[in-house]
């Protein structure tokens, strides 16, 4: 085992082109699942293929299923961020499967149900693999008081518009939508919305919600930007420079009371570990992490060796430094410090495995995970006695914690499988719909309100622009066009 890569105290995984080297606890005990068994994959292909089930499922997943679909080959299973889980559910339904299976939160199977009955796919079922509710703690902070009130001050404030993270019930964004005008975004296109925003509607306030985390990190970047000078600032958009970038940071808001438990964890204390005993890594941080290692990865990315964003955009920055590698064709150690949920080593590792593949030996990987080395929980059981993470979700801290999220860990081995083996059984799976959302407003339901942010979202990215209708409800003047728009 080498020696250099525990001296941090955090764990870490080696990966190389004849297998990996888990160093720690945490790593060892989230290795056993890269490899798993092969009986239980077959069990899992063929109950997917004899139902025709399709199954989307977020990096953020347990290890162990992870490992199990990663290892399936039926074509029908896709691990993403939980905008692409949608968009493949779509592609699955017009491949033809008669059910959607979706490992992840509640409000990420409420925005694949709402997304496939807004594409004409309303008979084919979507169901949760829990019977009991599946949180999320950020989501849930846009439930509280505290966020209605913060949005009846943003429809307070003229010419307004509510950027919310698609991290949040169908309801959340429902009720939001009916007190100012709303577009979801996520962690890849979200600066991108928000300065479309800027530049397309004049005098426009976004209010950004709910994760503080992530709205600090925006007004940070964007106070940033003007030192950069109008060419990176175009880079971003086109539409902006050093002055319009002035002129929209006092008219950018965001929610200060919210946050996820996992990407809470990456604190200072976390940061200082990774200045003193990682300065050679590249470093990577998602959007929700604290300013600290937040400023320590856009600090990276400004030379070349890191990248805040999505969970895509960790996953693709790892996939281009190690295929660079792979190019050069010299042995070399390359160093990941992973700054957002651990469930993302399973897609790393496949993605690097086969990088590694079509290069020489010699060129080794490293995933170092910046949480406590013993961040596991023990299970009683003689063959598997510890797992990644800690029981009940207990343990995260600035100081270094479990880096998994309790509630995506609900998602389990165990449950997907009884769920499959209960598909097509009349009326025996009620409980594992996602919530239907009946109730209205103004005549509409929440589900069919709260799907409309999200279908905003879709218009900008495919044509590059707020919808008409958004930009009309901003500005008070539902169905003008554009050019009435910009002509007062």
């Amino acid at each position: 085992m080498d020696s250099e890569v525990t001296k941090s105290g955090f764990p870490a995984l080696v990966i190389r082109k004849d297998g990996f080297v888990p160093v720690g606890a945490f790593a060892e005990a989230t290795a056993v699942f890269l490899r798993p068994d092969p009986q239980t994959t077959r069990s899992v292909d063929a109950l997917l293929r004899t139902k025709n089930v399709g199954l989307v499922a977020h990096f953020y997943m347990d290890p162990e299923v992870q490992g199990v679909l990663s290892s399936c080959a039926w074509a029908h299973i896709h691990i993403s961020d939980s905008l692409a889980m949608a968009d493949h559910a779509i592609a699955m339904a017009r491949a033809g499967v008669s059910a959607i299976a979706v490992l992840g939160v509640d409000f990420m199977s409420e925005n694949v149900r709402a997304m496939l009955d807004a594409s004409g796919f309303g008979a084919i079922p979507v169901y949760r693999l829990s019977e009991r509710r599946i949180g999320c703690s950020l989501a849930e902070a846009a439930e509280m008081p505290a966020y209605t009130a913060y949005l009846e001050r943003a429809a307070s404030v003229p010419t307004s518009l509510h950027v919310i993270y698609i991290n949040t019930s169908l309801e959340v964004k429902a009720r939001g939508h009916a007190i100012v005008p709303t577009i979801t975004c996520t962690s890849s296109n979200v600066v991108q919305t928000v300065l479309q925003a800027f530049a397309q509607i004049p005098n426009v306030h976004v209010w950004f919600g709910p994760d503080t985390y992530m709205g600090e990190n925006l007004a940070k970047l964007f106070a940033r930007l003007p030192a950069l000078g109008d060419a990176p600032i175009a880079q971003l958009h086109a539409a902006h420079d050093h002055a319009s970038i002035q002129r929209l940071l006092p008219r950018f808001h965001h929610f200060e009371q919210g946050a996820c438990i996992v990407h809470h964890m990456f604190g200072a204390s976390v940061v200082d570990r990774v200045r003193r005993y990682h300065s050679d890594a590249f470093v990577t941080a998602h959007l929700e992490v604290p300013g600290e290692m937040f400023e320590l990865a856009l600090e990276a990315q400004g030379r070349g060796r890191g990248v805040v964003g999505s969970t895509s955009d960790i996953l693709n920055f790892i996939d281009k430094r190690v295929e660079e590698a792979v190019l050069e064709s010299t042995p070399r150690r390359l160093s990941f410090v992973l700054g957002t949920e651990a469930g993302m080593i399973t897609s790393i590792v496949r993605r690097v495995e086969s990088a590694l593949a079509k290069g020489p030996n010699g060129i080794d990987v490293e995933i170092v995970f910046p949480v406590a080395a013993d961040a596991i929980a023990t299970t009683g059981q003689a063959d598997l006695p510890v797992v990644p993470g800690v029981a009940a979700g207990e343990g995260c801290s600035t100081a270094g914690g479990c880096a998994t999220c309790p509630y995506m860990k609900m998602n389990s081995l165990d449950a997907l499988e009884a769920l499959l083996g209960r598909i097509g059984e009349n009326g025996a799976l009620a409980a594992h719909h996602p919530r239907a959302y009946t109730d209205q407003i103004g005549g509409r339901s929440l589900a069919d309100l709260g799907t409309e942010p999200i279908l905003s979202m879709r218009s900008l990215q495919q044509t590059g622009a707020l919808p008409e209708k958004l930009v009309g409800l901003v500005l008070g003047q539902t169905g003008l066009s554009p050019a009435a728009i910009a002509a007062r």
